[in-house]
């Protein structure tokens, strides 16, 4: 299983708000694809997914604030 972490975004910032999903659980992504938009109090960004694989679990939901850090999803990795 992968991870998927908000990643470091910027020096001061610690935290970001989940705008929408891409991708639903049970879902085949790839590598790269876009996965979930990610808004601080500056900018958008997407988190792309860092393998290809099934969405296991998503963690966080639309509208909720989460750490810099903090887990946003699992994926199971193709082998």
């Amino acid at each position: 299983m992968k991870e998927i972490v908000l990643p470091e975004i910027g020096d001061d910032v610690e935290h970001a708000t989940i705008s929408f999903w891409h991708v639903e659980e049970g879902e085949r992504v790839d590598e790269g694809m876009d996965l979930v938009e990610i808004n601080t109090e500056k900018s958008a960004f997407n988190v792309p997914s860092p393998c290809s694989g099934v969405i296991t679990e998503v963690r966080a939901t639309e509208g909720e604030t989460v750490q810099v850090g903090n887990i946003l999803a699992m994926i199971q990795e193709e082998e």
